[in-house]
């Protein structure tokens, strides 16, 4: 497993989910209850896309989350195996989402 080529992926990853982040703070900004200058449906309309951007800037918390953690683990030598049964995660299922955590097996178990 070479650890060096997940640990490129993983910062890639983190710094366009931060850079996505830092051009979208507008997005969730307070909106603006006058109105004099925007009618209800437009607040509305403001207010669902505030929700949606505010429930997108969730996920991308949670995945920077899971990016750290899988940095972590590659420096403690602990990455690449199953959180639940300490078996080694597939490199396929690593190329697919590098911060994996459980191998298919747990995972699909999980699932159900």
């Amino acid at each position: 497993m070479n650890l060096a080529t997940y640990k490129e992926k993983l910062i890639s990853l983190r710094d366009e989910l931060l850079q996505i982040e830092d051009s979208s703070r507008e997005a969730v900004s307070t909106v603006e209850l006058d109105q004099t200058r925007v009618g209800r449906l437009s607040r509305m309309d403001a207010l669902q896309g505030q929700a949606m951007s505010k429930a997108t800037q969730q996920r991308r918390q949670t995945e920077l989350q899971r990016i750290a953690t899988a940095l972590r683990r590659i420096e403690s030598g602990d990455y690449g195996y199953c959180l639940e049964c300490d078996e080694e995660i597939a490199p396929a299922r690593l190329e697919i989402d590098p911060a994996a955590t459980l191998c298919i097996n747990c995972a699909s178990k999980k699932d159900l």
